[in-house]
């Protein structure tokens, strides 16, 4: 596993020390543990969490330095791609997000074993968190990785981020009917779609894309809605 992950990395262009790739090797570890009492994840295959988990969320990487960053994972289920970022890039205050609490438990005990610090663990529904004082706009990145059709995510997402600061939306490689789908909502939370990315994913055939909408404006404050009305007429 340390091996391919070393590989992967040397491919991406991305430079972790051995102590980052231990860490990612252990987080595998605790992720499997964990995932016998719990469902984290349908992938249980070393090679598979390390290219469709690890190497996915690291991407980010390859076309954002996110160095000293505040960056918000919402929906974070078991951690991606916030903790994966947070282990390559130290020095980013990390907050994960997510509406169950068992995966928020899991996730302190990750960043306890790894002794990972300036990390929050909130467990709290999108909604609820977008309208926090302490976290509306708050932000320079928010983080998520699919947890919605982008219209619908960017409604969830882009309240947490400031003016100046990005959504970065990891998606699979038939994202471009949802960036269509997604403009005018952009448009309405205060964010302007950017060129997406396509990153390949070493050690794989899989081409990813990565979607940026940039926080221009401040989101209306009656955004995000409640979300039988996001299902209900999504934007």
């Amino acid at each position: 596993m340390r091996e391919l992950l070393e590989k992967i990395c040397l491919e991406m262009g991305i430079a972790l020390d051995g102590r980052q790739l231990d860490a990612l090797v252990r987080y595998k570890e605790l992720l499997l543990e964990w995932n016998e009492k719990m469902n984290l994840t349908a992938i249980t295959d070393e090679r598979e969490i390390a290219v469709k988990h690890f190497a996915d969320c690291l991407s980010v990487l390859c076309i954002r330095d996110i160095g000293g960053k505040s960056v918000i994972d919402v929906g974070t289920g078991a951690g991606f791609p916030g903790l994966v970022l947070k282990i390559a890039v130290p020095d980013i205050s990390l907050t994960l997000l997510d509406s169950l609490n068992k995966r928020i438990t899991f996730l302190k005990a990750v960043c306890e074993e790894l002794g990972l610090d300036d990390v929050r663990c909130l467990h709290m529904r999108a909604e609820e968190g977008g309208r926090e004082p302490d976290l509306r706009e708050k932000f320079d990145i928010c983080a998520s990785r699919a947890v919605a059709r982008l219209n619908v995510l960017a409604e969830y997402t882009l309240p947490f981020v400031k003016c100046g600061g990005e959504l970065i939306a990891l998606k699979g490689p038939s994202a471009d009917e949802e960036i269509s789908m997604a403009e005018r909502a952009a448009a309405v939370l205060g964010g302007r779609i950017m060129t997406p990315e396509s990153v390949h994913l070493p050690e794989s055939e899989l081409e990813h894309k990565i979607i940026v909408i940039k926080k221009c404006r401040n989101t209306p404050g009656k955004y995000p809605r409640n979300p039988g009305k996001i299902k209900a007429s999504p934007l």
